[in-house]
């Protein structure tokens, strides 16, 4: 297993798709009230993290934008295309109910959003979405602050504890916390 930076993960606050339940993908959304409180939250925990001064990148969709510049009180960062969540290709935009009256099948065969926005009808796909990530991963030559989303973080937190697919999907998604990857374990700071 390939050991990587010290790498705390933060996926970005609620937005407003988030609380309908709506299939954001690679399509934006604001972060809602909730979505700002849980970037305030990361931002007390962030406090002696950044004294360390941690590289620090950030998907370039909107709410992980948002999402850094309140939890990262100001600090700089690098925007990094990688780190933007799994195009989930026909099913952007539309609301879990909807995916599962319209696609039925892809719906019942995926019940973990990972595997659901990996089998979307033209997305991104699990293999493209997983090398994306890996090749940001060998990139990083120090601990580092990643600043990006759910389904992202899942897999990075996956290939950092070396999990297969199937257990990168069970992965908690916490939003207003850090992930710490280090040596191989993961640790939730609250």
């Amino acid at each position: 297993m390939t050991v990587f930076p010290k790498i705390w993960f933060l996926r970005h606050g609620q937005t407003e798709w988030n609380a309908e339940r709506r299939i954001q993908g690679q399509l934006e959304s604001r972060l809602s009230a909730l979505g700002k409180s849980h970037a305030q939250q990361q931002a007390a925990l962030m406090t002696p993290i950044l004294q360390q001064n941690p590289a620090c990148y950030v998907s370039p969709l909107g709410r992980a934008q948002q999402t850094a510049k309140i939890a990262l009180a100001g600090e700089a960062f690098e925007t990094d295309a990688r780190l933007a969540e799994a195009h989930a290709g026909a099913l952007q935009g539309m609301t879990l109910d909807e995916v599962a009256e319209r696609f039925p099948e892809i719906s019942a065969a995926n019940p973990r959003h990972l595997d659901l926005f990996c089998a979307a009808p033209n997305g991104e796909g699990f293999d493209s979405f997983y090398t994306r990530i890996h090749a940001f991963m060998e990139d990083l030559r120090e601990p580092s602050v990643v600043v990006a989303h759910g389904l992202l973080g899942q897999v990075m937190r996956g290939i950092a504890l070396g999990l297969t697919r199937q257990k990168m999907a069970e992965l908690s998604n916490e939003q207003g916390c850090i992930y710490l990857l280090e040596g191989g374990r993961e640790m939730v700071l609250k």
